[in-house]
């Protein structure tokens, strides 16, 4: 059974009815794409507490930073809310590295 936000009422037109489909797709997909994002700065943070190798690390800041960005051309994030979350990792990296 579908939760109710995800549930469709039957649409007059066939237009609607299509619409109201995609975005209840559109609305699962960009879901999937913040809960990636979230679970890639999670490990990101997890690396620097661990004080794991500096390459694991600036491998997972890679990662972190491509799904950021990847969500701020889809229009998930906003480039500015994006661009900071970027900056800020970047720099717990930096400074664990020292």
């Amino acid at each position: 059974m579908a939760d109710k936000k995800t549930e469709t009422k039957r649409k007059k037109l066939s237009s609607a009815e299509k619409q109201a489909k995609q975005n209840i797709a559109r609305r699962e997909k960009n879901l999937a794409r913040k809960t990636a994002i979230k679970t890639a700065i999670k490990k990101v943070l997890a690396a620097i507490e661990s004080k794991k190798d500096v390459e694991e690390t600036n491998k997972l800041l890679r990662d972190a930073e491509a799904k950021l960005s990847r969500a701020k051309s889809k229009g998930v994030l906003h480039a500015n809310t994006a661009q900071r979350k970027i900056s800020n990792l970047a720099k717990k990296v930096a400074a664990a590295q020292r």
